[in-house]
This record gives structure tokens, sequence and C-alpha cells, in this order.
């Protein structure tokens, strides 16, 4: 499955598809893009530049203060030396042929061709000066050694007087472009300002270069708002044929990811409608796509048709995890009619898990779940499987699931395609914060408790596009679904209750998984039974000395999973007060005696009330069972130690409660 990427640039990816294509991969932590790629031949200025460089094949090493820098710099240099080494190679096969002819010392040919080449530069037009500047880069870019701050300044001033007037020749060679990059990083923000604007007209150029597409991402990593501007306004109408470039891809990506705001993002997309909506961008500034289509059936199909176009040539060159692709098809499945979605989901069911990594692919995979027929979405499951686990796992991903759940009528075949990876790792999905979505939308629907307004809103709205092309009741979907892995859900919990109760989100997991009345009432008779086991596993999981402090009735979520056991109800807190169940058997008063009778008793009951943590739980056993017959003996055994209860003690709140309840 593709990596995630996102503005704090999770991860991106294009999908490697042979020698000839191109994978990138982009760290969450620090921002930073990692190319590597299968370059062609260079010309014979590079390589004659790259002989001199030979001895020194990797970048300018950052600041050691910055790590996001140092992994830029680093990422560059190691596909600028995997160029280097190709062109090495090239010459390592010439000295071979030479050797086999019965040539002399090839290092010594090899010698006199530096010195040969070295004497031709010199005699080039600014032959000295570039030699001049070189020198000082080699000692600015040191890297065994720290350059003292001052020192830094007074080569990278040197450096700039030498060359701000040959910048522009100097960017798309290569040992000379990575002077400008060094440069662009030590620089002030004037200077760097100033450099843009002596690149201006270059910027196409350099990002379809294979080195100066370097410069590029150091010019918009280290530059302003208005620079990234200069920039993206240079590009702007060139994005499409961009997107189709082996180089210039992922300098769009990086600039839509990683540098552009929302109001330049939208620019760039719009360019993807046409170039009538690139020429005069400023006049559909405020329009979506919709109300633009709207406007005009004509309209509509040129755009679908210039999105189609962009979209496919990007997929069948290995370009379907960018997500500035993503934003593109967004566009795309919003104005698209039903033939248009079945070609679209043909073209992109076999990278439909790169698509789900980004929060613009995954409104498009849901939306494509949405409107897809049955054998169209079974096509996806097949696809999917095999990127389950990181499927259910990713922040964007979940929601997919989520979909696939809401809208596959094939509930058989969901439950064939899931259940084995969920035997293996439920433990692990049920106490993750985006894991758990998908399992708590089966346990209780799309609950305000755990999905936000806005989540809420992006699933109702693929329900309602799933009207069509899903024929089974919407509830109907969900309990045949919960009937099959509900029994899973369970027998994880009974097998790996220590690792799920001693999490905060997974012990809240376990109390709408118990105290459900769905879950109940969708069991077999043999599910019954693990569903008892199941409540004899948490009265286990309290055993043992409370006045110890690994005790779990010292762990506040603990005590509320307990707690809600004993009640046996929902809280309701709009109403303020317990709903109870209607169908689950074994929680509420059979339960609280249970966990008397085998957990606490006589001989407990006093330190039970005694301890802060613990007493609310016996305040919950009085209220469940005051008036029950079987309460009888605990009501007995707790007016038998009331007389040992001190009430005046203002920390343990629940034995004050506990007495006033009492009394």
């Amino acid at each position: 499955m593709a990596p995630v990427t996102s503005k704090k640039r999770s991860s991106t990816n294009a999908k490697n598809d042979g020698s000839n294509k191109k994978t990138k991969i982009v760290k969450k932590d620090h921002n930073i893009t990692i190319y590597s790629s299968e370059e062609s031949d260079i010309g014979s200025d590079e390589s004659e530049l790259d002989l001199e460089m030979s001895s020194s094949s990797e970048e300018d090493e950052l600041d050691q203060s910055s790590e996001e820098e140092d992994a830029l710099d680093n990422a560059e240099e190691d596909e600028e030396a995997g160029n280097e080494d190709k062109e090495d190679s090239s010459e390592e096969n010439e000295k071979d042929n030479a050797k086999e002819a019965g040539t002399s010392s090839s290092a010594a040919a090899h010698a006199e061709q530096k010195k040969l080449l070295k004497e031709r530069k010199l005699k080039r037009s600014s032959g000295e000066e570039i030699s001049q500047i070189k020198n000082l880069w080699e000692k600015l870019r040191v890297q065994n050694t720290k350059v003292h701050k001052s020192m830094r300044e007074k080569l990278s001033n040197e450096i700039w007087e030498l060359s701000k007037d040959r910048i522009g020749d100097m960017v798309m060679k290569h040992d000379a472009s990575r002077i400008v990059q060094t440069l662009v990083k030590y620089s002030s923000k004037e200077r760097r300002e100033k450099i843009i604007e002596s690149l201006k007209g270059k910027y196409y150029a350099l990002a379809t270069s294979s080195y100066g597409k370097y410069l590029m991402v150091k010019l918009l990593h280290y530059g302003s708002k208005q620079s990234r501007q200069i920039i993206i306004d240079e590009l702007h109408g060139n994005l499409r044929k961009l997107m189709r470039h082996k180089e210039g891809a992922y300098v769009v990506e990086d600039l839509y990811v990683l540098y552009a705001s929302q109001d330049q993002r939208n620019q760039m997309i719009r360019e993807f409608w046409g170039s009538e909506y690139a020429v005069f961008a400023n006049e559909h500034k405020n329009l979506t796509v919709q109300e633009v289509c709207a406007t005009s059936v004509e309209k509509r199909n040129i755009i679908a048709k210039n999105l189609i176009g962009t979209i496919t040539a990007s997929v069948e060159k290995g370009s379907a995890g960018f997500q500035i692709l993503h934003a593109a098809m967004r566009e795309y499945v919003n104005i698209a009619d039903d033939k248009e979605i079945s070609e679209f989901i043909e073209l992109m069911t076999e990278h439909f898990a790169e698509l789900v990594h980004t929060p613009e692919g995954s409104d498009v995979a849901c939306t494509l779940i949405a409107r897809a027929n049955a054998k169209e979405r079974k096509n996806i499951l097949r696809t999917l499987k095999d990127h389950a686990e990181n499927l259910i796992k990713n922040e964007h991903g979940n929601n997919v699931f989520i979909t696939l759940l809401m809208c596959v009528d094939d509930t058989v075949l969901m439950g064939k395609t899931f259940s084995p990876l969920l035997k293996e790792k439920l433990q692990e999905f049920v106490v993750d914060k985006f894991a758990r979505r998908p399992f708590l939308y089966l346990l209780l629907g799309l609950s305000g408790r755990y999905f936000s307004p806005i989540i809420k809103k992006d699933l109702e709205k693929y329900i309602e596009l799933s009207k069509t092309t899903s024929k089974k009741p919407f509830d109907q979907r969900r309990f045949e679904l919960l009937s099959k892995f509900a029994p899973v859900m369970l027998a994880t919990y009974n097998e790996h209750y220590q690792m799920i109760l001693c999490e905060n989100v997974g012990a809240q997991f376990v109390t709408e998984l118990l105290v459900n009345d769905d879950v109940y009432s969708n069991l077999g008779e043999k599910d019954v039974s693990l569903y008892n086991e199941c409540l004899q596993t948490s009265m286990t999981f309290f055993k043992g000395d409370i006045m110890e402090d690994e005790h779990p009735i010292n762990i506040p979520f603990c005590s509320r999973f307990l707690k809600s056991l004993i009640q046996g109800g929902k809280w309701n807190p709009k109403e303020k007060k317990m709903i109870p169940l209607h169908h689950v058997k074994g929680l509420g008063p059979e339960f609280a005696v249970q966990l008397y009778d085998n957990i606490i008793d006589i001989t407990n009951l006093e330190a039970w009330c005694n301890n802060p943590n613990s007493s609310f739980i016996v305040v919950a056993l009085f209220e469940t069972l005051q008036d029950k017959p079987e309460g009888a003996d605990f009501i007995k055994d707790l007016k038998s130690v009331k007389k040992n209860l001190v009430k005046e003690d203002s920390e343990n709140k629940g034995r004050q409660l506990l007495l006033k309840l009492m009394a």
C-alpha cells in the first residue's frame, strides 16, 4: 500500500513499476522528500563536470541543528550520487575496453584526462571565477568539522560576489547547481529573494532538469511565501504538462503538498480544468468545479475531458500515489456521470490502494465505492485485501474501510475478506485511535461520541450516494456484519484482555462491545457462551490486592469500565439518567452479585470502601442491588462494616456518597 502523505507530509509515493519508474517517499516528521530514480544519460558538458566532481559525490551537509534540512540535502545527495555512479560506470567500461586493447595504465590516462579537462575549463568564459567559486564552496560544505557561523557568512558572501552575475548560467549544470543550492541554504532572506528574481523565466526549465529540480526544492523549502508565489505564477499554465514529465511531476507534487497555501492549491487544481481556467484564473477564483459545470453542459464535458486526460496519463506513468493527482481525481468524480464513473473505476481498480492515504484520495475512493456496482466492488475488495491492515490503521484509509462496511451488500464476501486479518490483528486495532473507528461503527453506527461532525457528514454523503447502487437496508448490512465480526471481537478480548484493558481507548471499546443490545441480539447460541466468558474474564481482571498501585481498580478508565458492567445500561447525558438494556443478559444485578461474591466479599468490603478509587464501585453496587432480592447479602455485609467507615474524609468522595445513600 502506498505510504501516507499530508500537509505535514505523512508520506507520498508513486508506484514503482519497473526500472524506469520512480519512487518517492516522504518522511512525515520533517516534511522531507526523498527521491530515488533512474536518470537518463546526460550531456557531455555535464559529464565533464562530473569527472571533476567525482572525488566528492555527496551533497553539502546541512546544519546539525536542523534534522529536517539534513534529510533534505542527504535525500538529494543520494540521487545525484546515483547519477554520478552511472557516469563513473560508463567511464569504467571505457577503461576496461582500453585494457583489453592493450593500452597502458588507465589510472595515468585518467589523470591526464582530468588535467586536460581542467585546462579547458579555465580557458572557458568565466573559467577562473568558476574555479574560485568551487574552491570556496568546498570550504563551505566541509563535512568533518562544523564551519563557524562567521566563517560561513564570509564564505557565502565571497561566493555571492563571484556568482551573482552568472546565477542563471550555473543552475543548469550539475556541480554549479549544487553551489547555488548551498548558497540558498546559507543566505539571508534578502539574498534568497535576489536569487529568486535572477532565476525568473527559468523555473520551468529547472523543474524539468535532472539537476535543476534539486535547486527548485531548495528554493521552495527556504523561500518566503512571496517567493513561492513567484514560482507558482511562473509555472502556471504548465502544470498539466509538468505532471506528465518524469522530473517535473515530483516538483509539482512537493509544491502542492508541502509549500502551497490553500488558495495556491486551489489555483493549481483549477489549471487541470483546462487552458481557459489557467489563463483566466481570477474569473473562477471563488467557484467550485460543480458550480462551473452547472452553467453549461459543454463546459462540463470540456473540464471532464481535460481532467481524465491528465489523470490517465499520470496513472500510466506510475504517479497514482500523488496527492495533487488525487485532488484532480476528486474534481473529476464530483462531475462524472455513471458511465464515466464505471470507466474510472476500471482505470483505478489496480491502483486503489494508492488512493487511501491522502484526504483527497480517500474521498475519491469512498465516492467510487459508493457509486460502484456489485461486480466493481468485488474487484475493489480483491485489490484492497492485501493492504487491509494499512487501510484500517490509516487516518484516511479507515474511512474507506467504513464505506465498504456501509455500502457492500455482499456481507459474506466482506467476512471472508477481512475475518482472517481481524483474528490476527484486532487486539492492535481496538487500541488504535483510527483503526478502532470502523469497529465502533459496527457496534454503534455513526455515533457522535466517536465520529466528529465533519467525518460524520462525509460518511453520510457516501451513504446517500450508495442508495442507487446498494439494495439492502442500511441497518440490515450492519447487523449482518455484526453477526460475523462480533464473535471475533469477543474472542479477541477474551484472549488479549490484559493488553486491551490497559489502554484507555481499549477499555472504552470493550465497554461498547459488552454493554450493547445490538451485539447480544446478533449472537448465536455458541457466541452467547463466549459473551458470558468475557464477563467472567472481566471479573478476573480485577482480582488482587487493591492497595497495590498496579491494580486496575486504581486506573480511572478501568474503574469506569467495571462500573459500566455493574450498572448494565447506557448513560444518557441529556436526560442525565441510566437507560437500561433490553436484550443483554448477565450485566446489571447479575454481574454485580457475581463480582461481590467472587472478587470482593465480606473480607475485602471495608478495604474497597476505604480506597478512594474503589469506593465508587461499592456505590455502584449499592445503587444496583439495594432493591433487589439477590443483593440482600451484599446490603447486609455493607451495613455490618458501616460503623468502621469514617465520614470525615474529604479525599474519599465515594465513601462520603455511600454513607449519604445509606443514611
